[in-house]
């Protein structure tokens, strides 16, 4: 469970703006937010989103709508970090 949440983000941000965001500055902005992308809480992720994230994405080029916002603090506050996703359960179902 220890970076599920930050790769979580990183899927559900670059879904919003339509285009795969750098992961690496992602994970260097966090920190530089004082948070710790390896053990990163459903209210620190949703505060990120909240604030910090537009300046990220501006600085980047990219830019996230309001409704597109929405959707991603939606799907960030549902991620429940200690169940496996589908391709994680038949990841190891299948090995």
């Amino acid at each position: 469970m220890s970076r599920r949440r930050f790769e979580h983000l990183f899927v559900e941000i670059s879904l919003a703006v339509d285009a795969r965001i750098p992961r690496y500055r992602l994970w260097l902005h966090l920190r530089e937010q004082g948070l710790d992308p390896e053990a990163l809480s459903r209210e620190a992720a949703l505060d990120y989103c909240r604030g910090p994230l537009q300046r990220f994405l501006a600085a980047q080029g990219f830019w996230l709508l309001e409704r597109e916002r929405r959707h991603l603090l939606r799907s960030v506050a549902r991620f429940a970090a200690e169940i496996p996703t589908p391709e994680e359960y038949f990841s190891r179902w299948s090995s």
